[in-house]
């Protein structure tokens, strides 16, 4: 069943990139705040509804008396001095993905997405340099891994910088979008890697003996959704009223992205909560998938040297998983 549910979150999460990116605009300067919007607004909703769920379940059978599923779905113990104890960590998490949202315009899915999904790696050692990991966490797997992420970050920046632009030009136009080559499109996913490394570190922290808080795991993601939709509210406020820009035209692949982003946490949750450990393994490969989807979808076409440094990333991140 858990791996059934990792499949889920691995399709969900790559499917929240693809709508993301579909619902981006190049030309719309907002287009950030707008996927802010729908993705806060979509995570505020499920905030709410196991804000009432957790009520009844706690009253009734009690949360060990539900499957994990369920208790992903309608549970939390989630109470008001949990988002001010997450809200560093949850507001490190969610920078970085406005910086991951912003850079849908100027750079392909297909490099952006295994270049913020490698922030698990800087992660590991910010852990081991804070003492928050010990050095007996450390093998050879994960020096390996790790290394192949970081050599294959470092080349698909050289292959980006060092392609010819009229060969960038003419591949981009098979996909209908136009970039401009800059040090800016490259930089945004690697602001996502780093801020997000921080972020999962602090995570860590926060669950570990060293915290000098105690907090749950369905509170600490229901901490996050709030906090995801009172920035929602604020991306509405700004989108309209200071911008006076047009909140949503029709344009149902950010709440598309939104759905999936969220229910992408729900199944993950309950991998999470399971002794399942290698869903995280296959749940760490999605944006492998979001490089399919790219391809099939969004007509994205990478040169083979971009595809090889592409697969390098990809399976260091297996690997660390």
């Amino acid at each position: 069943m858990y791996y059934i549910f990792s499949i889920l979150a691995l399709l969900c999460w790559s499917g929240s990139d693809l709508f993301s990116k579909m619902g981006t605009r190049e030309k719309d300067k907002n287009s950030h705040w707008k996927v802010v919007f729908a993705v806060g607004l979509i995570m505020g909703i499920h905030f709410f509804i196991t804000l009432i769920g957790g009520a009844i379940i706690d009253s009734t059978v009690g949360v060990d008396g539900v499957p994990k599923i369920v208790a992903s779905l309608f549970y939390t113990d989630f109470k008001l001095i949990d988002f001010v104890h997450y809200l560093p960590v949850a507001a490190l998490y969610i920078l970085a993905m406005v910086f991951g949202y912003i850079g849908l315009r100027y750079i392909e899915l297909s490099i952006s997405s295994p270049i913020c999904n490698s922030s698990g790696a800087l992660a590991f050692l910010l852990c081991l340099i804070f003492g928050i990991f010990s050095t007996e966490d450390i093998t050879t797997t994960t020096v390996i891994g790790i290394l192949m992420i970081t050599v294959g970050i470092v080349a698909l920046g050289f292959v980006e910088q060092r392609e010819d632009e009229e060969i960038k030009k003419a591949r981009q136009e098979r996909a209908n979008r136009k970039y401009t080559k800059s040090i800016l499109a490259f930089l945004l996913p690697i602001s996502y890697l780093i801020i997000d490394a921080v972020g999962t570190a602090g995570d860590e922290f926060i669950f570990s003996d060293k915290s000098p808080v105690t907090i749950t795991d369905y509170a600490a993601n229901s901490a996050f959704e709030f906090t995801f939709f009172i920035l929602s509210i604020f991306a509405f406020v700004w989108i309209k009223f200071v911008k006076k820009d047009i909140v949503f035209k029709g344009n149902k692949n950010l709440f598309w992205g939104g759905l999936c982003e969220t229910i992408g946490q729900v199944f993950y949750m309950a991998v999470m909560f399971s002794d399942f450990s290698a869903g995280m393994v296959i749940i760490s490969a999605y944006c492998a998938i979001s490089v399919l989807w790219s391809r099939i979808f969004l007509k994205e076409k990478m040169s083979w040297k971009h595809y090889a440094v592409i697969a390098l990333v990809i399976a260091g991140i297996v690997i660390l998983g």
